[in-house]
Parts: structure tokens; C-alpha cells; sequence
């Protein structure tokens, strides 16, 4: 095992390789303990409600206990991101790379709606959490068979998580504005752009529109813009792999 001394700071706290501060009585949590307790918190309440006196509490310790192990705020935040991924769906070997990485992305996406906090939480850099690094591991088996290299197979992963995380931080707040005013989705926003949106400055816009495309009750369908958007991606990734595999004729 690599020496704690030699990861940075984040990755040894995800992994629990950071050296519990000792003072007083023997320590009676774990990481993964004020993880789960930190998720919940935010599963009730609100990520805005999350503090170090509230994950605590919950967990019958003092504040100043849970310092023993996790430094700051942000360092809870960052085990909460990796926790609100810890679960793991059934994602058979066996299928082709587009079946595989369209299972992948639902599954992942599943489990981050159940905890739609997440989408708050800013995001500093790769993969480097357990449950982070299993979603990423999957994703690049998904490909294993296309014939890309290995570093072709992190572009593409890469490329998906970032189309992932845009989806569903876009897709909460456009369907909560929907729930609260479905009419600005539709007839409303059209009637809109017909007044404001001249057709020698927006020509492009104004075919859309005249085409009748925002007219009558547009609504906004998360999962089937999610679906045509993946789909584009996936088409993507394989004129990729063919051309990166076979090359031009």
C-alpha cells in the first residue's frame, strides 16, 4: 500500500488513509460514518442545511469530534459527493459499448437525482473517490472491446460524465421551472420571440419559429431531451471509433 504521506490531502481522506487526530478517548467514528450522516442531512433537509454541528448531532458527537477526522466544510462536501455515488447497480459484462455506457449513464444518473443536492456541489478536479472511481472504471470497460486506446477511452468517458453532470443540473432547475410556470415553455416563450426576435438579426431562430416549433403547449420532457442528447453523444463516439479504428477509405 502507497504511503498515506504520499497522497494528497483529498484522496487520502476519501480512502480513509488520513491519520485520525487522537485526543481524549479512543475515536468511536469512522469517515464513512459522518459521510452517510452528512447525506442524510442533505437527503431531509437541503444541502444548505448541512454543517458540522448538524452532522454531529446526528451522530450523537460533538462538534469538535467530528474535527478529529474531517477538517473543513469543504472536505465534508467532498466525501458527500463521493457517498451520494456509493450505489452500485447491476451493470452486466457481455454487451456492446453503446448498450453498456447507456446503462451506465442512466444507472448513475438514478442515483444522483436521489440525492439532487449533489448538483450544488462544485467540482474541483477527476475522479479520485472509491465510489467515483467504480463509475469511472465501468465506463471505460464499457469500451474495452472498440479497438480505441487507453487514453482515447478516458477522453470519451470523460467527455460523458461532463454531458452527465450538464444534464442533470440543467434538468433539475428547467423541471422545477416548468412545474412553476409551464405556459414560459411553450406558447408563452413563443409568443415571446415572435415580438422581440427580428428575422434580420435571429434568421436562423425564425425559421424555428415560423416552422411552429414553439407553439401550443411545448412542455419540457427531461427524459426525452435527455435521450436525444445522449444519443447525439453516443452517435459521436462511434463515428469516433470507427474512424480511430478503421480509418478513412
Amino acid at each position: 500500500m502507497t504511503d498515506e504521506t504520499e497522497l494528497p490531502g483529498q484522496v487520502a481522506l476519501l480512502w480513509g488513509l488520513r491519520e485520525t487526530v487522537r485526543r481524549g478517548r479512543k475515536p468511536s467514528l469512522t469517515v464513512a460514518d459522518i459521510a452517510r450522516a452528512a447525506v442524510e442531512v442533505a437527503d431531509a433537509e437541503g444541502l444548505a442545511a448541512v454543517s458540522m454541528a448538524k452532522v454531529a448531532a446526528r451522530l450523537g458527537n460533538s462538534t469538535m469530534a467530528l474535527y478529529r477526522y474531517v477538517k473543513s466544510k469543504d472536505e465534508l462536501l467532498l466525501l458527500m459527493s463521493d457517498e451520494a455515488m456509493a450505489e452500485r447497480p447491476d451493470l452486466p459484462d457481455g454487451l456492446d459499448w453503446r448498450t453498456a455506457l447507456t446503462l451506465w449513464t442512466q444507472g448513475l444518473l438514478a442515483g444522483l437525482r436521489r440525492h439532487p443536492w449533489t448538483a450544488q456541489i462544485p467540482i474541483s478536479g477527476p475522479p479520485v473517490g472509491p465510489n467515483n472511481l467504480w463509475w469511472f472504471d465501468r465506463a471505460l470497460r464499457a469500451l474495452g472491446d472498440t479497438g480505441l486506446d487507453e487514453g482515447d477511452k478516458v477522453g470519451v468517458v470523460m467527455g460523458l460524465i461532463t454531458f452527465l453532470h450538464g444534464r442533470l443540473r440543467l434538468g433539475i432547475e428547467l423541471s422545477a421551472g416548468y412545474a412553476e410556470n409551464p405556459e414560459a415553455f411553450g406558447g408563452q416563450y413563443g409568443r415571446a420571440l415572435t415580438r422581440v426576435a427580428d428575422a434580420h438579426r435571429y434568421p436562423a431562430l425564425n425559421k424555428v419559429i415560423a416552422a411552429g416549433v414553439f407553439e401550443g403547449d411545448v412542455g419540457y420532457d427531461e427524459e426525452a431531451d435527455g435521450a436525444f442528447g445522449l444519443g447525439l453523444y453516443l452517435d459521436g463516439v462511434a463515428a469516433f471509433i470507427e474512424r480511430r479504428t478503421v480509418g478513412p477509405e
